[in-house]
């Protein structure tokens, strides 16, 4: 007789592929010293980012994310480019009990609408802009204190300590994602994205 499939034999859910449509908001770069970025007219990128942008290169320094290497340590840039939702950006400022969070004071350098919970997008979604970008998703991005200490800055709290604190706190999930350049052009505002989700699944061994 043959036996029932166990868990561990069983295959994972699978998750389709899906399409979105997105919309770019807001472009910014950071243009001189400094993660805080300002507003701009367009993005020219290359396969090292957004030129002249804090965050360009093919590589950069390990830091408190990367805790298996030494700080300072090489490593592919896979943070080229650091995407943004306004509907979350406005729920990280109610957690903070703030009125705003604007894109640049957490070095943002583009701000999409169209696509719910954005910070939940999985890696390896790919970002088809209409003028020819193509970006890839690495991963969400961390909400840190170095954010927090520029937000609690600008947006003039009294406990500039305890803004850095609330900011990873209320952050969570939805401060965003990172991406790289895979294909360059310019982005502009205004621009149609097409967002491709990968198949997913849930990788339980």
């Amino acid at each position: 007789m043959e036996l029932p499939l166990t868990r561990l034999d069983a295959e994972p859910e699978i998750v389709p592929a899906k399409k979105l449509s997105a919309r770019v908001d807001g472009v910014y770069a950071a243009l001189a010293d400094g993660f805080v970025t300002r507003a701009v007219d367009a993005l020219d990128l290359d396969f090292d980012g957004i030129k002249g942008d804090f965050h360009a290169g093919a590589t950069r320094r390990s830091g408190g994310r990367e805790p298996w290497y030494p700080r300072g340590t090489p490593m592919r840039n896979e943070r080229q480019i650091s995407i943004v939702a306004a509907d979350e950006m406005a729920a990280i400022a109610r957690g903070m009990g703030i009125s705003e969070i604007r894109p640049e004071w957490i070095g943002a350098n583009l701000v999409f609408s169209g696509v719910p919970r954005l910070s939940m997008l999985p890696a390896g979604t790919l970002l088809f802009f209409k003028n020819g970008v193509t970006l890839k998703v690495d991963s969400q991005n961390g909400p840190c204190r170095i954010a927090g200490r520029s937000v609690a800055d600008h947006a003039g709290m009294p406990d500039r300590e305890a803004g850095a604190l609330a900011f990873p706190k209320a952050g969570r999930r939805r401060r965003g994602l990172v991406a790289w350049v895979e294909k360059p052009g310019r982005i502009a505002t205004g621009e149609a994205v097409s967002v491709r989700i990968p198949e997913q699944w849930i990788y339980r061994p």
